[in-house]
């Protein structure tokens, strides 16, 4: 029986990867490795950090900024930074633990990055983890774990023509219990306005226990998603759940105007740490309060964020936990 852990399981590491081409990163990838730096250091004063880089200047820009730091540097093949998306999803099976490798078409082929589809596979060897194939197109961050059977997604996501054409919803959710071994699939409707991942749940929704769930309310009196944060909520309750709303970032836009997917529920949950990334000061820091008490044994941190969101994701985006193998 295969049992997929947690994110607040216990690490054996955590993986990510370093800002390397600086034509996806246009202007701005010194502060995006700034921004990736702070958070490989939050992370690694609990657990190792296994962090991928292309030799040459990104290989030596990564050691030179984390030289110290409890971090092994990579060096490997990659198209940019979204491990949750692209790495694989770490689970048990009766054999011990194995590797998921998804199909990864570069969310419905809007971003096609060579390598990035191997990223998965190289991760799962460096592991020395079995890697167990999956004939279907899935990104880690379309879904969410509480450990206890339940996952989270969207159909704006996980049944979008541009994945897995000719699945359907009962199609998609048997593949989903035998790949990962859960037995209730809780299906939201819609993510966050302009998320190109088509609605990826890790936006939008979080498990923080078995059964307890986290999402957003709005902030301020323009938050461009206001309805759907509150639909959100009001769908989760439906399912039984115990919800707890903590504060959004609000509206936040890019350098024309156009709001884009900024979302406190994009925290990575580490071994003693619980990281947030923070936009604007009063409603992160109103995160962190809201979010701390669900974290007892876990330090709640918000670091700046605006620079990786450019690129259309955050601190979740970019890591992928490898569990203990206790």
């Amino acid at each position: 029986m295969i049992q997929t852990p947690p994110e607040w399981a216990k690490h054996q590491a955590m993986w990510t990867a370093w800002p390397s081409h600086p034509d996806e990163w246009p202007g701005v990838i010194d502060s995006v490795r700034a921004e990736v730096a702070a958070l490989v250091r939050a992370l690694g004063q609990h657990e190792p950090v296994k962090l991928l880089a292309l030799k040459g200047e990104s290989q030596d820009s990564a050691q030179a900024a984390l030289a110290g730091e409890n971090v092994e540097i990579i060096p490997a093949l990659y198209g940019d930074i979204w491990l949750r998306d692209t790495g694989p999803i770490f689970a048990r099976d009766a054999d011990g633990p194995v590797a998921l490798v998804f199909r990864f078409n570069g969310w419905g082929g809007k971003y096609d990055l060579p390598h990035d589809d191997e990223v998965a596979a190289f991760v799962a060897r460096r592991c020395g983890v079995r890697a167990v194939v999956q004939d279907f197109v899935l990104e880690g961050g379309s879904l969410d774990f509480d450990g206890a059977g339940r996952v989270l997604t969207t159909k704006q996501c996980l049944l979008n023509a541009n994945r897995n054409p000719g699945l359907s919803q009962s199609d998609i959710e048997a593949r989903l219990r035998k790949a990962f071994g859960i037995d209730r699939v809780i299906w939201l409707d819609q993510g966050l306005l302009n998320d190109h991942t088509d609605g990826h749940v890790d936006n939008i929704a979080r498990f923080v226990a078995p059964g307890r769930v986290v999402c957003a309310a709005p902030s301020g009196n323009d938050d461009p998603n206001a309805a759907t944060l509150d639909a959100i909520a009001r769908d989760l309750e439906k399912h039984g759940l115990d919800v707890v709303r903590i504060p959004g970032p609000g509206k936040i836009v890019n350098e024309d105007g156009t709001p884009v997917p900024a979302s406190h529920m994009n925290f990575i949950i580490g071994n003693g740490v619980v990281v947030v990334p923070a936009y604007e000061p009063i409603y992160s820091q109103a995160a962190v309060a809201a979010l701390a008490p669900l974290f007892p044994e876990r330090n709640v941190i918000a670091l700046p964020a605006r620079n990786i969101l450019s690129g259309g994701g955050s601190f979740h985006c970019i890591t992928q936990q490898e569990p203990g193998t206790d």
